[in-house]
């Protein structure tokens, strides 16, 4: 049952950055964003992946890769329309 709610949660804080993404790729802009945000979000998200892996917790090692993906694409997506 435990697992359930952090599979759900999990669930729930994915969904809010998925979210995201697009409407910051469509925006064409990434004005009123900070490239800290995504820098922290990967520093934090790999050490958390790596602890993850160290505690074998399935539910925050799959969560905290796939934070670690999306703080890589934030990063891309807030670099590529700098260049813009």
């Amino acid at each position: 049952m435990i697992d359930l709610v952090g599979w759900a949660s999990s669930a729930i804080l994915l969904l809010t950055l998925i979210i995201q993404i697009p409407k910051q790729w469509n925006a064409g802009t990434n004005k009123g964003v900070s490239k800290w945000l995504f820098i922290g979000q990967f520093v934090t998200s790999l050490g958390f992946t790596i602890y993850s892996i160290g505690t074998g917790n399935k539910v925050f090692i799959i969560t905290n890769s796939i934070l670690l993906v999306s703080a890589v694409v934030g990063i891309y997506i807030y670099f590529h329309q700098s260049g813009k």
